[in-house]
Protein backbone atom coordinates (compact mmCIF):
# COMPACT_ATOMS: atom_id res chain seq x y z
CA UNK A 1 0.00 0.00 0.00
CA UNK A 2 1.44 3.38 -1.05
CA UNK A 3 2.36 5.54 1.95
CA UNK A 4 1.75 2.74 4.47
CA UNK A 5 5.17 3.32 6.10
CA UNK A 6 4.97 7.12 6.24
CA UNK A 7 3.20 7.20 9.59
CA UNK A 8 5.36 6.14 12.56
CA UNK A 9 4.51 3.38 14.97
CA UNK A 10 1.65 4.18 17.33
CA UNK A 11 1.92 3.56 21.07
CA UNK A 12 -0.26 0.45 20.69
CA UNK A 13 1.95 -0.92 17.91
CA UNK A 14 5.09 -0.24 19.95
CA UNK A 15 3.54 -2.00 22.96
CA UNK A 16 2.62 -5.07 20.91
CA UNK A 17 6.02 -5.33 19.21
CA UNK A 18 8.01 -4.57 22.38
CA UNK A 19 6.23 -7.15 24.57
CA UNK A 20 6.35 -9.78 21.81
CA UNK A 21 10.11 -9.26 21.44
CA UNK A 22 10.62 -9.70 25.20
CA UNK A 23 8.48 -12.86 25.35
CA UNK A 24 10.08 -14.42 22.28
CA UNK A 25 13.56 -13.84 23.70
CA UNK A 26 12.57 -15.94 26.73
CA UNK A 27 11.15 -18.65 24.45
CA UNK A 28 14.43 -18.79 22.54
CA UNK A 29 16.45 -19.44 25.72
CA UNK A 30 14.04 -22.10 26.96
CA UNK A 31 13.80 -23.81 23.56
CA UNK A 32 17.60 -24.04 23.40
CA UNK A 33 17.64 -25.84 26.76
CA UNK A 34 14.88 -28.18 25.61
CA UNK A 35 16.75 -29.01 22.40
CA UNK A 36 19.80 -29.93 24.46
CA UNK A 37 17.85 -32.39 26.65
CA UNK A 38 15.12 -33.84 24.39
CA UNK A 39 15.77 -37.34 23.07
CA UNK A 40 12.33 -38.10 21.63
CA UNK A 41 12.58 -38.16 17.82
CA UNK A 42 9.06 -36.76 17.41
CA UNK A 43 9.36 -33.97 19.97
CA UNK A 44 12.79 -32.69 18.93
CA UNK A 45 11.78 -31.38 15.44
CA UNK A 46 8.77 -29.77 17.08
CA UNK A 47 10.99 -27.84 19.51
CA UNK A 48 13.28 -26.89 16.63
CA UNK A 49 10.29 -25.40 14.80
CA UNK A 50 9.23 -23.47 17.91
CA UNK A 51 12.77 -22.07 18.28
CA UNK A 52 12.94 -21.07 14.62
CA UNK A 53 9.60 -19.22 14.84
CA UNK A 54 10.69 -17.29 17.94
CA UNK A 55 13.99 -16.32 16.31
CA UNK A 56 12.19 -15.23 13.12
CA UNK A 57 9.74 -13.09 15.09
CA UNK A 58 12.59 -11.41 16.98
CA UNK A 59 14.47 -10.73 13.74
CA UNK A 60 11.38 -9.13 12.14
CA UNK A 61 10.68 -6.91 15.15
CA UNK A 62 14.34 -5.88 15.40
CA UNK A 63 14.30 -4.92 11.72
CA UNK A 64 11.12 -2.86 12.22
CA UNK A 65 12.60 -1.03 15.21
CA UNK A 66 15.86 -0.33 13.43
CA UNK A 67 13.97 1.05 10.43
CA UNK A 68 12.14 3.39 12.80
CA UNK A 69 15.39 4.25 14.65
CA UNK A 70 13.69 2.92 17.78
CA UNK A 71 15.82 1.34 20.56
CA UNK A 72 15.79 -2.47 20.37
CA UNK A 73 15.05 -4.02 23.80
CA UNK A 74 17.92 -5.74 25.60
CA UNK A 75 15.51 -8.56 26.52
CA UNK A 76 17.23 -11.98 26.95
CA UNK A 77 20.02 -13.71 25.07
CA UNK A 78 22.56 -16.53 25.30
CA UNK A 79 23.93 -14.76 28.37
CA UNK A 80 20.75 -15.86 30.18
CA UNK A 81 21.11 -19.50 29.16
CA UNK A 82 23.69 -22.06 30.36
CA UNK A 83 24.12 -24.79 27.70
CA UNK A 84 26.16 -26.94 30.11
CA UNK A 85 23.33 -27.23 32.67
CA UNK A 86 21.88 -30.74 33.11
CA UNK A 87 18.23 -31.43 32.23
CA UNK A 88 15.78 -29.65 34.54
CA UNK A 89 12.68 -31.35 33.09
CA UNK A 90 11.85 -34.82 31.84
CA UNK A 91 11.61 -35.54 28.14
CA UNK A 92 7.94 -34.79 27.43
CA UNK A 93 7.61 -31.54 29.36
CA UNK A 94 9.04 -29.47 26.47
CA UNK A 95 6.02 -30.56 24.43
CA UNK A 96 3.67 -29.44 27.21
CA UNK A 97 5.53 -26.12 27.40
CA UNK A 98 5.13 -25.39 23.68
CA UNK A 99 1.44 -26.34 23.95
CA UNK A 100 0.92 -23.90 26.84
CA UNK A 101 2.87 -21.10 25.15
CA UNK A 102 1.06 -21.57 21.83
CA UNK A 103 -2.30 -21.31 23.65
CA UNK A 104 -1.11 -18.09 25.24
CA UNK A 105 0.21 -16.91 21.89
CA UNK A 106 -3.17 -17.46 20.23
CA UNK A 107 -4.89 -15.00 22.56
CA UNK A 108 -2.01 -12.50 22.65
CA UNK A 109 -1.45 -12.33 18.89
CA UNK A 110 -5.18 -12.10 18.19
CA UNK A 111 -5.47 -9.18 20.62
CA UNK A 112 -2.41 -7.46 19.17
CA UNK A 113 -3.67 -7.92 15.62
CA UNK A 114 -6.99 -6.32 16.51
CA UNK A 115 -5.19 -3.34 18.09
CA UNK A 116 -2.76 -2.37 15.32
CA UNK A 117 -3.33 -0.49 12.05
CA UNK A 118 -0.08 -0.11 10.13
CA UNK A 119 0.07 -2.58 7.25
CA UNK A 120 3.48 -4.10 8.00
CA UNK A 121 2.61 -4.55 11.69
CA UNK A 122 -0.75 -6.09 10.85
CA UNK A 123 0.98 -8.45 8.43
CA UNK A 124 3.48 -9.45 11.10
CA UNK A 125 0.86 -10.28 13.73
CA UNK A 126 -1.27 -12.09 11.15
CA UNK A 127 1.74 -14.33 10.53
CA UNK A 128 2.32 -14.71 14.28
CA UNK A 129 -1.30 -15.76 14.78
CA UNK A 130 -1.07 -18.32 11.96
CA UNK A 131 2.17 -19.78 13.30
CA UNK A 132 0.71 -19.98 16.83
CA UNK A 133 -2.35 -21.77 15.40
CA UNK A 134 -0.18 -24.27 13.53
CA UNK A 135 2.01 -24.86 16.60
CA UNK A 136 -1.04 -25.34 18.83
CA UNK A 137 -2.66 -27.84 16.45
CA UNK A 138 0.56 -29.80 16.07
CA UNK A 139 1.19 -29.83 19.83
CA UNK A 140 -2.29 -31.17 20.56
CA UNK A 141 -1.91 -33.89 17.92
CA UNK A 142 1.45 -34.93 19.32
CA UNK A 143 0.21 -34.85 22.93
CA UNK A 144 -2.79 -36.99 21.98
CA UNK A 145 -0.55 -39.52 20.24
CA UNK A 146 1.67 -39.74 23.34
CA UNK A 147 -1.22 -39.90 25.80
CA UNK A 148 -0.35 -36.74 27.73
CA UNK A 149 -3.24 -34.50 26.65
CA UNK A 150 -5.68 -33.98 29.53
CA UNK A 151 -9.27 -33.92 28.28
CA UNK A 152 -11.87 -31.66 29.93
CA UNK A 153 -14.80 -33.33 31.78
CA UNK A 154 -17.46 -35.06 29.69
CA UNK A 155 -21.17 -34.49 30.43
CA UNK A 156 -24.32 -36.16 29.06
CA UNK A 157 -25.89 -34.24 26.17
CA UNK A 158 -29.08 -32.37 27.23
CA UNK A 159 -32.35 -33.54 25.70
CA UNK A 160 -33.86 -30.05 25.50
CA UNK A 161 -33.15 -26.32 25.62
CA UNK A 162 -33.85 -24.56 28.92
CA UNK A 163 -33.76 -21.04 30.41
CA UNK A 164 -32.68 -19.86 33.87
CA UNK A 165 -35.82 -19.07 35.87
CA UNK A 166 -34.44 -18.23 39.30
CA UNK A 167 -31.91 -15.53 40.15
CA UNK A 168 -29.17 -16.44 42.57
CA UNK A 169 -28.58 -14.15 45.55
CA UNK A 170 -26.03 -13.92 48.32
CA UNK A 171 -28.67 -15.43 50.62
CA UNK A 172 -29.25 -18.43 48.36
CA UNK A 173 -25.51 -18.98 48.10
CA UNK A 174 -25.46 -20.18 51.71
CA UNK A 175 -28.91 -21.63 52.30
CA UNK A 176 -30.00 -23.23 49.03
CA UNK A 177 -28.51 -26.00 46.88
CA UNK A 178 -26.37 -24.61 44.06
CA UNK A 179 -27.34 -25.43 40.48
CA UNK A 180 -24.97 -27.79 38.63
CA UNK A 181 -22.01 -26.27 36.84
CA UNK A 182 -22.72 -25.34 33.24
CA UNK A 183 -20.35 -26.03 30.34
CA UNK A 184 -19.04 -22.45 30.27
CA UNK A 185 -17.99 -22.70 33.92
CA UNK A 186 -16.59 -26.21 33.48
CA UNK A 187 -14.47 -25.12 30.53
CA UNK A 188 -12.92 -22.23 32.45
CA UNK A 189 -12.32 -24.45 35.48
CA UNK A 190 -10.52 -27.09 33.45
CA UNK A 191 -8.16 -24.67 31.73
CA UNK A 192 -7.44 -22.80 34.96
CA UNK A 193 -6.49 -26.10 36.59
CA UNK A 194 -4.32 -26.96 33.60
CA UNK A 195 -2.66 -23.53 33.75
CA UNK A 196 -1.92 -23.89 37.46
CA UNK A 197 -0.49 -27.40 37.11
CA UNK A 198 1.79 -26.06 34.40
CA UNK A 199 2.83 -23.28 36.78
CA UNK A 200 3.50 -25.82 39.52
CA UNK A 201 5.94 -27.70 37.29
CA UNK A 202 7.89 -24.55 36.46
CA UNK A 203 7.87 -23.26 40.03
CA UNK A 204 8.97 -26.64 41.44
CA UNK A 205 11.89 -26.67 39.01
CA UNK A 206 12.91 -23.06 39.58
CA UNK A 207 12.69 -23.32 43.39
CA UNK A 208 15.28 -26.11 43.15
CA UNK A 209 17.81 -24.05 41.22
CA UNK A 210 17.57 -20.39 42.28
CA UNK A 211 20.08 -19.14 44.85
CA UNK A 212 18.52 -15.75 45.66
CA UNK A 213 16.66 -16.36 48.94
CA UNK A 214 14.14 -13.53 48.43
CA UNK A 215 13.35 -14.91 45.01
CA UNK A 216 13.07 -18.49 46.31
CA UNK A 217 10.62 -17.35 48.98
CA UNK A 218 8.52 -15.57 46.33
CA UNK A 219 8.45 -18.65 44.09
CA UNK A 220 7.36 -20.83 47.03
CA UNK A 221 4.49 -18.39 47.59
CA UNK A 222 3.53 -18.68 43.95
CA UNK A 223 3.47 -22.45 44.24
CA UNK A 224 1.15 -22.22 47.25
CA UNK A 225 -1.13 -19.84 45.33
CA UNK A 226 -1.31 -22.26 42.38
CA UNK A 227 -2.15 -25.14 44.74
CA UNK A 228 -4.94 -23.12 46.36
CA UNK A 229 -6.53 -22.47 42.97
CA UNK A 230 -6.30 -26.15 42.01
CA UNK A 231 -7.82 -27.25 45.34
CA UNK A 232 -10.71 -24.79 45.04
CA UNK A 233 -11.60 -25.74 41.46
CA UNK A 234 -11.22 -29.48 42.03
CA UNK A 235 -13.49 -29.21 45.09
CA UNK A 236 -16.17 -27.62 42.89
CA UNK A 237 -15.84 -30.42 40.34
CA UNK A 238 -16.07 -33.11 43.02
CA UNK A 239 -19.17 -31.49 44.52
CA UNK A 240 -20.76 -31.90 41.09
CA UNK A 241 -19.76 -35.60 40.97
CA UNK A 242 -17.05 -34.84 38.42
CA UNK A 243 -13.54 -36.18 38.91
CA UNK A 244 -10.91 -33.65 39.81
CA UNK A 245 -8.28 -32.95 37.19
CA UNK A 246 -4.66 -34.08 37.54
CA UNK A 247 -2.14 -33.50 34.78
CA UNK A 248 -0.44 -36.58 33.39
CA UNK A 249 3.05 -35.13 32.99
CA UNK A 250 4.17 -33.27 36.12
CA UNK A 251 7.75 -34.44 36.58
CA UNK A 252 10.87 -32.37 37.29
CA UNK A 253 14.39 -33.78 37.52
CA UNK A 254 16.53 -33.53 40.66
CA UNK A 255 18.97 -31.04 39.10
CA UNK A 256 19.95 -28.07 41.26
CA UNK A 257 21.85 -26.30 38.46
CA UNK A 258 19.89 -23.57 36.72
CA UNK A 259 19.91 -23.47 32.91
CA UNK A 260 18.62 -19.88 33.04
CA UNK A 261 19.54 -16.60 34.69
CA UNK A 262 17.53 -15.67 37.78
CA UNK A 263 16.47 -12.47 36.03
CA UNK A 264 14.93 -14.46 33.18
CA UNK A 265 13.20 -16.85 35.56
CA UNK A 266 11.58 -14.04 37.53
CA UNK A 267 10.47 -12.15 34.40
CA UNK A 268 8.95 -15.40 33.03
CA UNK A 269 6.99 -15.96 36.25
CA UNK A 270 5.84 -12.34 36.12
CA UNK A 271 4.66 -12.84 32.53
CA UNK A 272 2.74 -16.01 33.44
CA UNK A 273 1.23 -14.31 36.50
CA UNK A 274 -0.09 -11.53 34.23
CA UNK A 275 -1.58 -14.17 31.93
CA UNK A 276 -3.29 -15.72 34.97
CA UNK A 277 -5.19 -12.47 35.51
CA UNK A 278 -6.53 -12.72 31.95
CA UNK A 279 -7.66 -16.32 32.41
CA UNK A 280 -9.24 -15.69 35.82
CA UNK A 281 -10.95 -12.55 34.51
CA UNK A 282 -12.38 -14.55 31.65
CA UNK A 283 -13.61 -17.23 34.06
CA UNK A 284 -15.23 -14.54 36.20
CA UNK A 285 -17.03 -13.10 33.16
CA UNK A 286 -18.37 -16.54 32.20
CA UNK A 287 -19.92 -17.60 35.52
CA UNK A 288 -23.39 -16.76 36.78
CA UNK A 289 -23.07 -18.57 40.12
CA UNK A 290 -22.60 -16.16 43.01
CA UNK A 291 -20.26 -18.46 44.95
CA UNK A 292 -17.92 -18.82 41.97
CA UNK A 293 -18.03 -15.07 41.29
CA UNK A 294 -16.93 -14.35 44.87
CA UNK A 295 -14.11 -16.92 44.75
CA UNK A 296 -12.76 -15.78 41.39
CA UNK A 297 -12.78 -12.16 42.61
CA UNK A 298 -10.77 -13.24 45.66
CA UNK A 299 -8.27 -15.15 43.52
CA UNK A 300 -7.80 -12.18 41.19
CA UNK A 301 -6.97 -9.97 44.18
CA UNK A 302 -4.40 -12.52 45.41
CA UNK A 303 -2.80 -12.80 41.97
CA UNK A 304 -2.62 -8.99 41.73
CA UNK A 305 -0.84 -8.78 45.11
CA UNK A 306 1.56 -11.54 44.05
CA UNK A 307 2.31 -9.72 40.80
CA UNK A 308 3.07 -6.51 42.70
CA UNK A 309 5.57 -8.36 44.89
CA UNK A 310 7.27 -9.89 41.84
CA UNK A 311 7.53 -6.45 40.24
CA UNK A 312 8.90 -4.95 43.47
CA UNK A 313 11.66 -7.58 43.58
CA UNK A 314 12.48 -7.10 39.89
CA UNK A 315 12.86 -3.37 40.50
CA UNK A 316 14.92 -3.96 43.66
CA UNK A 317 17.32 -6.20 41.71
CA UNK A 318 17.31 -3.73 38.77
CA UNK A 319 16.14 -6.56 36.50
CA UNK A 320 12.98 -4.96 35.09
CA UNK A 321 13.47 -3.51 31.62
CA UNK A 322 11.17 -0.50 31.38
CA UNK A 323 8.66 -0.39 28.52
CA UNK A 324 8.71 2.76 26.34
CA UNK A 325 6.60 5.51 27.86
CA UNK A 326 5.16 8.93 27.06
CA UNK A 327 7.29 11.99 27.90
CA UNK A 328 6.79 13.65 31.27
CA UNK A 329 5.44 17.02 30.11
CA UNK A 330 5.41 18.48 33.63
CA UNK A 331 9.12 17.77 34.05
CA UNK A 332 9.89 19.17 30.60
CA UNK A 333 8.02 22.36 31.46
CA UNK A 334 10.38 22.94 34.41
CA UNK A 335 13.45 23.11 32.15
Amino acid sequence: MVGSHVIGLSSTEIAALWSTYMNESISVCISKHFLAIVEDDEVKPFIEKSLQLSQTHMHTIKHLFEQEKFPVPIAFSDEDYDPSAPPLFFDLFPLSFVYAMSRLGLSKHAMFLSNVAREDVRSFFSQCLQSATDLYNQSVELMLSKGIYDRPPLIPYPDRVSFIRKKETLFSKWFEPQRPLNVMELSEMFFNIERNYFGLILLTAFIQVVKDEDMKSLLVRGKQLAREQIRFINAQLEENDLLGTIMVNTEVTTSTVSPFSERMILVLINMLNSAALTYLGNALSMTTRVDLTAEYSKLITEVLHYGKDITDLLIKREWLEEPPHAPNRKELAKV
